[in-house]
């Protein structure tokens, strides 16, 4: 699986390197800015990316606008985007597209490995990832928001959701039986609109609902 990287710190793009090559990745490029991982990404036609938020020159956003750039340009290209702290806008950005094969982790996520080349995979087969702090802080909504109307229950179902999980892992996690867990699910659809002629995924645009609204 070929992996282009755009991240200029040197010491996290030859860590992520190595960890992603002893993993079976073949890390195609590490470029340093927007320009240079359009360029890379052009060249090498990965079948997944990791892109940092902030990149030179500013060091504001420019990796995020590089990976929606790159997602115009090669629609459903994978991007896995790394911030240091959580930045709702740019994942609402990022996701409100709706096609799938994006995610968005907090750097620290690296540091666990499993979950993080998880993550990756799952991006890479067109999957969503959301950073658990992310999704903490998005389904904090109002009372004039579509999640206002969801219970406790309800979003921390849609919470693990939208981090990829199962509706067994959700049950284990939550100590829940699966039963339960397909009826919140059925309420959460229910609540935001989702009909079952949504198809192929109504788990995802569960979550996209929110960032739709609410991550600009």
């Amino acid at each position: 699986m070929r992996v282009v990287i755009a991240e200029d710190n040197v010491l996290l793009s030859n860590g992520l390197e190595l960890l992603l090559t002893t993993k079976g990745f073949h890390v195609a490029a590490i470029a340093q800015d927007g320009p240079g991982f359009l360029a890379a990404v052009a060249e090498h036609r990965p079948d997944v990316t990791i892109v940092d938020v902030r990149l030179p020159p500013t060091f504001r956003d420019e990796g995020i606008h590089a990976a929606l750039q790159a997602r115009r340009r090669h629609p459903g290209l994978p991007v896995l985007v790394l911030s240091q702290y959580v930045e709702q806008q740019y994942a609402g950005e990022l996701v409100s597209d709706k096609r799938g094969g994006v995610g968005y982790l907090l750097k620290d996520r690296v540091s666990r490995v499993s979950e993080f080349i998880d993550a990756l995979r799952r991006v890479a087969a067109g999957g969503t990832v959301m950073d658990p702090e992310v999704i903490g802080q998005l389904l904090t909504g109002h009372a004039h928001d579509p999640i206002a109307a969801l219970t406790p229950r309800e979003r921390e179902v849609l919470a693990l959701m939208a981090e990829g999980k199962d509706n067994a892992t959700i049950a284990a996690r939550l100590v829940i039986t699966d039963n339960a867990v397909h009826k919140h699910i059925g309420n959460v659809f229910a609540k935001l609109g989702l009909s079952p002629a949504d198809s192929g995924h109504r788990r995802v645009l569960a979550v996209l609902t929110y960032l739709s609204r609410h991550g600009r």
